[in-house]
């Protein structure tokens, strides 16, 4: 049984969280795609083919994490796998955002290896579990595909008994999760900040 209160509470930090990112920029068009956990087994998920700048709470939807619709003729996002499978991976994660911004969209593919390190940032450490400046900060990066079943798996595999916070998707931009939605929403901000500063650096080696 959906807790019904608590898929409210959800559905309305989805339409502000998209509010907020649209303005900031990270979210054009349709792109993008958001969720909260609502328990053990499902999430409160974007519709597919939703501008995330106008969200209302019709436009979320309830899924378990294999995205089979509860209650709802709606279609989730096509990839609303992707979040079922952080949601299986890290129980300590309560909200998913996935952007396209800039920062993140370019930095992945200027990027040739499986992977984005940042360092020595104070900023870093608005991620959750980053303490310091002196930490390494790992970001994934994974080819973009059009087989999302495919893509959780790998991500699934590589993500496995890490502390990630977040993943990059070459051409499509991040995945982004952790223990609320204010802080998902920090990380989106400071991980466009990082993304941002190392494109700027690699202009100028």
């Amino acid at each position: 049984m959906i807790d019904l209160e608590r898929l409210a509470r959800a559905q309305q930090s989805l339409v502000e969280a998209g509010r907020v990112l649209h303005g900031a920029g990270k979210v054009p068009a349709t792109g993008g795609n958001f969720s909260v956990r609502l328990d053990d087994k499902h999430m409160a998920v974007t519709a597919s083919g939703r501008h995330k700048g106008f969200l209302t709470p019709a436009d979320i939807m309830v899924t378990d994490f294999a995205c089979h619709p509860v209650g709802s003729t709606l279609k989730p996002s096509d990839e609303a796998r992707l979040h079922g499978q952080l949601y299986e991976d890290f129980p300590e994660a309560e909200a998913i955002l996935h952007t396209h911004s800039r920062p993140s969209t370019l930095l992945s593919l200027l990027t040739t290896g499986s992977e984005v390190v940042v360092t020595g940032y104070e900023l870093q450490k608005a991620l959750e579990g980053i303490s310091t400046h002196e930490a390494r900060v790992v970001i994934p990066v994974f080819d973009n595909t059009q087989d999302i079943a495919a893509l959780a798996q790998v991500a699934h595999a590589r993500l496995a008994g890490t502390e990630s916070c977040a993943y990059l998707i070459r051409g499509h931009g991040i995945y982004t999760w952790a223990r609320d939605m204010n802080a998902c929403l920090r990380h989106v901000e400071a991980l466009d900040f990082l993304f941002d500063c190392e494109l700027e650096m690699r202009r100028h080696r």
